[in-house]
């Protein structure tokens, strides 16, 4: 009787110390509430994105991330997300009222650290690149304008730099990032919205009015941003 006894007691031990074990290994999205996990019900590839039909517990809705080999009914999770009402897609030819351009979307689910768990999403980091731009006739340098703020707010000002990142078709304006070679402290790196046609390496001089301190949500807020510029 006391060896039976015995038995039950270890077996209730190791099912214990299983059951503990299970726990421990369950991914940890749960604790981490930017940690948004979603199932797969359509996917559209374009060039350099593809377009997620999502479903997120009882929601449904539409992300767009940079390209990610995925087809329904997978798993896929992100944190980072902006939401674009009223997007048109010029390649897809179609409009949607609402979609979430999603930064970093994986298959497996972000570990569960303090160095990724945040409290808002942020939007990228350009790093900044060996360029020497000289200043535009009747211009301000990019550290200028980081610089004195105040003294440029929403007045036009011409900026020449180098395009160091282009994102087309959000919010139907076309994103870049431009950089001169001048820093004021650590602003080196200016974004500009344009119908213009940008590319990754062209150097252009740019006149634009000046906005500051724009929030548009989700970790993306910009100290200054060059609206609606025009090529020069």
């Amino acid at each position: 009787m006391r060896f039976k006894l015995m038995i039950i007691s270890i077996l209730t031990i190791f099912v214990l110390m299983a059951c503990s074990k299970k726990e421990e290994q369950k991914p940890q999205t749960a604790a981490n509430p930017n940690v948004h996990q979603i199932l797969v019900q359509e996917a559209i590839q374009v060039s350099g994105y593809t377009y997620i039909h999502a479903k997120e517990g009882d929601k449904d809705y539409w992300i767009a991330a940079s390209t990610v080999d995925t087809k329904p009914g997978e798993t896929l999770y992100y944190e980072k997300a902006m939401e674009m009402k009223n997007f048109e897609s010029k390649e897809l030819k179609r409009k949607f009222d609402s979609i979430l351009f999603v930064d970093n979307i994986n298959k497996i689910p972000p570990v569960n650290s303090p160095s990724t768990i945040r409290a808002t999403p942020q939007k990228p980091t350009i790093e900044k690149q060996n360029i020497s731009v000289d200043k535009a006739s009747g211009g301000v340098t990019v550290a200028q304008l980081f610089g004195g703020i105040n003294n440029y707010a929403n007045k036009t000002v011409t900026v020449k730099g180098k395009v160091v990142k282009v994102n087309n078709g959000i919010m139907n304006k076309n994103w870049a990032h431009i950089q001169d070679g001048t820093s004021n402290g650590a602003d080196y790196d200016l974004t500009v919205t344009t119908n213009e046609t940008l590319n990754v390496g062209d150097v252009v001089t740019l006149q634009g009015t000046v906005a500051v301190n724009k929030d548009f949500g989700y970790g993306y807020s910009y100290k200054v941003l060059l609206e609606d510029a025009k090529k020069l």
